[in-house]
């Protein structure tokens, strides 16, 4: 028989697996909240700001002097214990719960407390000597704890994400580089436009996400406010009058986040208008991301009936019917990363809105929602730039083939010839498939030395900008117009 121990709340009394280091809260709300299998261990980040958040309070406590030296050091090598990795298996509610997380602040009160009763030889469960309420949780509240250490958690991911955002934004920096002279047809519209260098359109990939980069970190600096020493609902009941300064600054030195104590506490416990504005952040990035994939997939459609102007690496099989199938699962995957991003965005602003009085019930959803949005897209960024990015190679002849048939060179001659000229030579080019250059010699409207300088890649991609006053040249008399060439 497994042994057990036997815990009492104000509801009652349960018997809790003897080799557990969770107690009864956890036990309870195992029970009530069966609904996403997914434990807050999921999210190691969060464990580890919750234990980051239980070490700066046994400091704090024991520095102004409502916790003696001997049990706020057990709780503080305890949690540092957490903080290294170990015992996150412990940490078993789900993360969808009730109670404005107030089960996963007692599963971390109980398994730190626990972990410390072990380490002082003493057995678990012994809370007469080291209680997860009266000593872990001294001088807080879930209310205060939880938000913080969403923030805190929050802010360590982030660091992860942004790594692999500015790998991704190096990769297609590269490739841009690898791709700076091949000549390509631009588009918008999904019709041809004029000239560029898919080193130009891998070089925009690249801009697009350093922005986003950028605009994080600027988001992230709203984690930064913390509501500890608010306790239930920002008026400080409970606490000793140095304790927030004291615990923030332990928190600062701990986490190496620069956070700072709110001004106005009931507004913050209250008040989870970061969390919207973070999530905002991460799904511009994701749309932008899933944007790109979408150019990604355009570019390398085909082979043979589509653009076919890049070729992805070929990942796996495409099709169970069709034989050398090969499908642009990488980019497919991330632009479902982003649409459950997207969706997760709203979950978050919904929940943000729907916070009554003086606290947000709702704050679970919200950690759940970003903290998944944020996992999914690290890993979705570290799959695109490996299995994709880093391998993507440019079908030259097809891109060149495809630059000398196309009427969009004509653009460059406008400030030249007239735009009305510029239309005519088009038209007659379309219909008659004849070669742009040799339509404006034949018309005496520029010389071919003209017509090649003006054409070039470097004119055509705006790499060489043409400065100065440009004559235009009135159409002539001989100008091939679209009639002559039907009739021709």
């Amino acid at each position: 028989m497994t042994r057990t121990r036997t815990e009492t709340d104000s509801l009652g009394s349960l018997d809790i697996p003897g080799d557990a280091y969770w107690g009864i809260h956890t036990a309870r709300a195992l029970e009530n909240f069966p609904i996403t299998t997914r434990p807050i261990s999921v999210y190691p980040d969060l464990v580890i700001a919750l234990a980051m958040v239980k070490q700066a309070s046994a400091r704090a406590n024991a520095e102004i002097g409502v916790l003696s030296q001997e049990k706020a050091d057990l709780i503080d090598h305890a949690a540092q214990r957490v903080i290294d990795g170990e015992f996150h298996d412990q940490f078993i509610v789900g993360v969808i719960q009730g109670g404005a997380g107030t089960s996963t602040n007692m599963n971390a009160n109980e398994v730190i407390t626990n972990i410390a009763l072990e380490m002082a030889g003493r057995e678990k469960g012994d809370y007469a000597f080291l209680s997860p309420i009266d000593h872990t949780n001294r001088s807080q509240s879930t209310n205060d704890v939880y938000p913080t250490s969403i923030k805190i958690g929050l802010s360590l991911t982030l660091r992860s994400l942004l790594v692999e955002l500015d790998l991704l934004r190096t990769s297609f920096l590269n490739k841009a580089g690898e791709f700076h002279d091949i000549l390509k047809v631009g588009r918008t519209q999904l019709q041809d436009a004029v000239p560029m260098t898919l080193g130009q359109e891998f070089h925009g990939f690249a801009t697009t996400l350093g922005e986003d980069y950028s605009r994080l970190k600027e988001n992230a600096f709203l984690l930064t406010e913390i509501n500890m020493g608010a306790t239930a609902i920002g008026t400080g009941i409970t606490t000793h009058p140095g304790y927030a300064n004291a615990v923030c600054t332990h928190l600062r030195d701990i986490s190496g986040i620069p956070v700072s104590t709110a001004t106005d506490l009931v507004e913050s416990t209250s008040d989870t208008g970061a969390f919207m504005s973070f999530s905002s952040s991460l799904k511009r990035n994701a749309i932008k991301l899933s944007k790109i994939c979408n150019d990604l997939r355009l570019l390398s459609s085909g082979p043979q009936a589509g653009l076919g102007e890049i070729n992805l690496p070929a990942r796996q099989a495409g099709s169970s019917i069709m034989p050398g199938k090969v499908n642009p699962v990488i980019p497919e995957v991330v632009n479902q990363v982003a649409f459950a991003v997207a969706g997760s965005d709203l979950t978050v602003t919904m929940a943000v809105e729907g916070g009554q009085l003086q606290l947000n019930a709702f704050e679970p959803v919200i950690a759940h929602s970003i903290f998944q949005s944020i996992t999914w897209m690290r890993q979705a960024m570290w799959t695109l730039r490996v299995n994709c990015v880093d391998g993507i190679t440019a079908n030259t002849e097809r891109l060149g083939a495809m630059v000398g048939a196309s009427v969009g060179v004509v653009t460059a001659l406008t400030p030249f010839i007239g735009y009305a000229s510029a239309a005519a030579l088009a038209k007659t080019a379309l219909m008659t498939g004849h070669n742009i250059a040799d339509l404006v010699v034949e018309a005496g409207l520029m010389t071919r030395e003209e017509v090649m300088k003006q054409i070039s890649p470097a004119r055509l991609t705006g790499l060489e900008v043409v400065t100065g006053t440009i004559p235009v040249i009135q159409p002539a008399e001989n100008v091939v117009t679209v009639e002559d060439a039907a009739n021709a």
